[in-house]
């Protein structure tokens, strides 16, 4: 059974985390702040509003805009999270075809192959970094995957190239040589197939999320429909919050704001930020396990 500690939410509240959206929204929202209270000054004392005025009537339009923004806002996350859980599916599948691989692979080799063990274990581990690093567009080092005995293998995969696909071709050639030796049967070809299969099928399906972001237009009418609806804010509330609504807007702001940001960093999940899928770690998951089962 989970304990349950109060002081967690104490934690959460009064600890600024790196990830949290107060660091990137502080200069809008001191920014809102201010807004606020300069409209709040022109309304109550420079030109002195009365309470029939028209203006006191201007929150009516953000009740009626309210479910529309709520619905928006409540697509725009659920859209972002569904390509976060997704990528995260992959990349647990990823985990787990690998496993499988490896113990498929520990099972078919004899004990005393040792240059083909080597190569799976390193060719396996190589394919997640190379899938992490093809992600996030960085520079795949392949001098790392291999040791002195395969270094002239994973030296003829072109960096300038799609380096999982030719880590790929590295395994299905290494499968079917050893099939033409005699050291795999046909049925052990085809018990292979599925889990070599699966690393460019999820491959294929991590760029699609990669390369298919949210339509721009839609994030764009989303933010200027947060900043319309916050700077109208002001305007009829000062009446019944005076210089109140100064915190009130800003926190509107900064609620309204924060789910914007957070589907905006999610939607990418292999981004490298603080709160996408840790690629990274489940890469050196996937070395160490393969290392134990090879």
């Amino acid at each position: 059974m989970v304990s349950y500690n109060p002081k967690d939410w104490f934690t959460f509240m009064f600890r600024i985390h790196k990830a949290d959206t107060v660091n990137k929204l502080a200069p809008m929202l001191v920014g809102i702040s201010i807004y606020s209270g300069l409209i709040a000054y022109l309304e109550l004392e420079f030109w002195q509003l009365s309470g029939n005025s028209y203006v006191r009537n201007i929150p009516i339009m953000h009740s009626l805009l309210g479910f529309a923004i709520s619905m928006l806002l409540v697509f725009r996350t659920n859209t972002a999270y569904d390509r976060w859980w997704e990528g995260r599916k992959l990349w647990g599948s990823l985990v787990n075809n690998s496993r499988n691989l490896a113990i498929k692979l520990n099972a078919i080799l004899s004990a005393d192959e040792l240059e083909h063990r080597a190569f799976f274990r390193k060719i396996i581990s190589a394919y997640a970094y190379a899938l992490h690093n093809h992600l996030r567009k960085e520079q795949t080092r392949v001098e790392l995957f291999g040791d002195a005995e395969h270094q002239h293998v994973f030296n003829s995969i072109d960096k300038e190239k799609h380096i999982p696909n030719q880590m790929a071709v590295l395994m299905f050639e290494r499968i079917h040589a050893l099939h033409r030796a005699g050291t795999l049967t046909g049925e052990q070809l085809l018990y292979l197939n599925t889990e070599l299969q699966s690393f460019t099928d999820i491959c294929g399906a991590c760029e699609r999320i990669k390369n298919t972001p949210i339509p721009f237009s839609y994030s764009v009418f989303i933010k200027k429909f947060i900043f319309i609806y916050v700077m109208t804010l002001p305007f009829g509330y000062v009446f019944q919050l005076g210089f109140y609504v100064i915190p009130v807007v800003a926190f509107i702001f900064y609620v309204l704001a924060s789910l914007e940001l957070i589907a905006e960093e999610i939607e990418d999940p292999f981004g490298g930020d603080e709160n996408d899928v840790p690629t990274d770690k489940l890469a050196q998951n996937i070395q160490r396990h393969v290392s134990e089962i090879i």
